[in-house]
C-alpha cells in the first residue's frame, strides 16, 4: 500500500494513542462516525480543511498524518525484515507498520542498526585477535612474563631453606619482570585503544592497500582516462610502507592492463544481470578479464575476490551484505575455491551468506593459469569470483555459505575448521 494511502491508519493510531473514541472525534469534526470509520480504514481520501481539523484535534502536524514515517525508516524496517527471512508480502507492509506504530518502528529500526553495528565489531575484532601479528606478539610477551613471575614466586613460597643471597636475587627478578609486565600491558592497551587512522605503525600493508582502494571507491577514473600513471597514484598518503606500495602497484598494474584491453564503455549494454561467458565470447576476451571489468562498473554494486593456488585472498572488493574476511581463511564452501579444482570451467551458483543479513548473491567463479607454460612446472593459478547482489534465492534453494568459520552460525557444516564464536541463528 502506498504511503500516502495510509493517512486513515495514522489517524486511527493517533486517535487511539490520545484515548479518544471515534464517535467523539467525529462529533468535534462535525462529521458522522460512519464517515470517519471509512476514512480510518483508508476507504475515503482526505485532504484540505478536514485534514487540518483532524490534525488540530489530535495535536499532530498534518504532514505526520499524510507522509508518515521517513523513507529511511521504512528502508531500515525492510532491511530488518529481509535479514529475518520474512516473506515478500510482509516486506510490503513495512509502510503500514511504520505509519500505524511510528514509535515501535523507530525502536525496531534502531535495534536492527545496533545489532548490525555490534556484529560488524565482532567480525573485525575476531579477525584482529586471530591474525594480527603485533597483537599476537604482545600477548605472547605478557604470558611469558607472567609465567616467569609465577615460577619465581612459587620457588620462594615452597623453598624454605634459600640463602639470603639467592632470595634477594629472586626478589630482584620478580621486581624486574613485574616492571616489564606493567610496561607490556600499558603498550598493549595503547595499541588496542589507538585509532588505526592515526597510527600508521599499527597498520598491516594489506590494511593500507584496503584504505587506499576504499578512498578511490575501487575505481580509478584517472587510469581509465589515462590522465594519471601508476606512479602518480602510488604517492597516496594512504600508502605509508614499501610493502603496501608494492601490493598496490600490482593492483594498479592489473587495472591499467584491464582498462587497455576492455574499456568500461564497451560494457554499457551488459545490463543489470550480465552474463560473463556471453560477454567474453562476444568480445573474444578471457572470462576473468570480463569479470574484473564488470566489478569495476559502479552501477552494478558487484564484489570481486581473487585468490591464488594456496587459497590466500589476493584482492577483495566487497559487495553490500557479502562479508569478506580481512585476515585468515575464508569459507571453504565459496565457489571461488571450487574453481581451483576445475581450471577453465566457469561455475555459477546462487548463494545465501549466513550471518548478519542473509543476503542472496550470484557467485561466478573461474580459475586460470598465470604466466607462460614451462616443462615439468605446475602452473600458478589465480581464481576469480564475481559477486552479484540478488533480491532473492531464485526458484531453487540457494546454497548456504559463510564468511569464515569463526563468525559463521552454521554448526552442521562439513567445511568447518574451528568453532564459531556466534550462536546459531544470530
Amino acid at each position: 500500500m502506498a504511503r500516502e494511502g495510509l493517512t486513515g491508519s495514522r489517524i486511527r493510531e493517533r486517535r487511539s494513542m490520545a484515548g479518544m473514541k471515534q464517535a467523539d472525534l467525529a462529533r468535534k469534526l462535525g462529521i458522522s462516525a460512519s464517515y470517519l470509520n471509512l476514512i480510518e480504514h483508508n476507504r475515503r481520501r482526505i485532504g484540505g480543511k478536514l485534514l487540518l481539523d483532524i490534525a488540530r484535534e489530535l495535536g499532530a502536524e498534518p504532514s505526520m498524518l499524510t507522509e508518515g514515517a521517513e523513507a529511511a525508516l521504512i528502508a531500515a524496517l525492510r532491511e530488518a525484515a529481509t535479514g529475518a527471512g520474512l516473506p515478500a508480502n510482509d516486506l510490503e507492509r513495512a509502510d503500514e507498520f511504520a505509519g500505524r506504530f511510528p514509535a515501535w518502528a523507530e525502536v525496531l529500526a534502531k535495534s536492527h542498526a545496533r545489532i548490525t553495528s555490534l556484529e560488524r565489531t565482532v567480525e573485525a575484532l575476531t579477525d584482529r585477535l586471530a591474525h594480527d601479528p603485533q597483537l599476537a606478539a604482545s600477548l605472547h610477551e605478557l604470558l611469558s612474563t607472567a609465567a616467569a613471575i609465577r615460577s619465581t614466586a612459587a620457588i620462594l613460597a615452597k623453598e624454605k631453606d634459600i640463602s639470603p643471597e639467592w632470595r634477594n636475587r629472586f626478589h630482584i627478578n620478580i621486581d624486574t619482570d613485574s616492571r616489564r609486565l606493567a610496561e607490556s600491558s600499558k603498550a598493549l592497551v595503547g595499541y588496542l585503544d589507538a585509532d588505526p587512522a592515526d597510527s600508521a605503525a599499527a597498520s598491516a600493508p594489506m590494511d593500507e592497500v584496503e584504505a587506499f582502494l576504499i578512498d578511490h571507491n575501487y575505481a580509478f577514473e584517472d587510469i581509465e582516462n589515462q590522465t594519471a600513471s601508476v606512479q602518480d597514484l602510488l604517492q597516496s598518503p594512504s600508502l605509508t610502507s614499501a610493502a603496501a606500495r608494492h601490493i598496490a602497484k600490482g593492483v594498479l598494474t592489473q587495472v591499467v592492463a584491464d582498462a587497455k584491453a576492455l574499456p568500461l564503455h564497451r560494457l554499457d549494454d551488459a545490463g543489470p544481470n550480465p552474463d560473463p561467458i556471453a560477454l567474453a565470447a562476444r568480445l573474444t576476451l578471457p572470462v576473468d578479464l570480463v569479470m574484473r571489468r564488470l566489478a569495476a562498473r559502479p552501477d552494478l554494486g558487484a564484489g570481486l575476490v581473487v585468490c591464488d593456488r594456496a587459497g590466500s585472498l589476493l584482492f577483495r572488493k566487497p559487495a553490500k551484505g557479502f562479508v569478506i574476511p580481512r585476515y585468515g581463511a575464508a569459507c571453504a564452501l565459496w565457489p571461488l575455491f571450487d574453481a581451483l579444482g576445475q581450471v577453465g570451467r566457469v561455475t555459477r551458483r546462487r548463494v545465501q551468506q549466513l550471518g548478519r543479513e542473509r543476503a542472496f548473491f550470484d557467485c561466478i567463479a573461474y580459475a586460470s593459469p598465470q604466466g607462460a607454460a614451462d616443462y615439468n612446472t605446475a602452473p600458478l593459478l589465480h581464481a576469480t569470483m564475481l559477486v552479484l547482489p540478488r533480491q532473492d534465492g531464485g526458484d531453487t534453494a540457494p546454497f548456504d555459505i559463510g564468511s569464515s568459520c569463526r563468525i559463521c552460525p552454521k554448526s552442521a557444516c562439513a567445511g568447518r575448521r574451528e568453532p564459531s564464536i556466534l550462536s546459531d541463528g544470530l
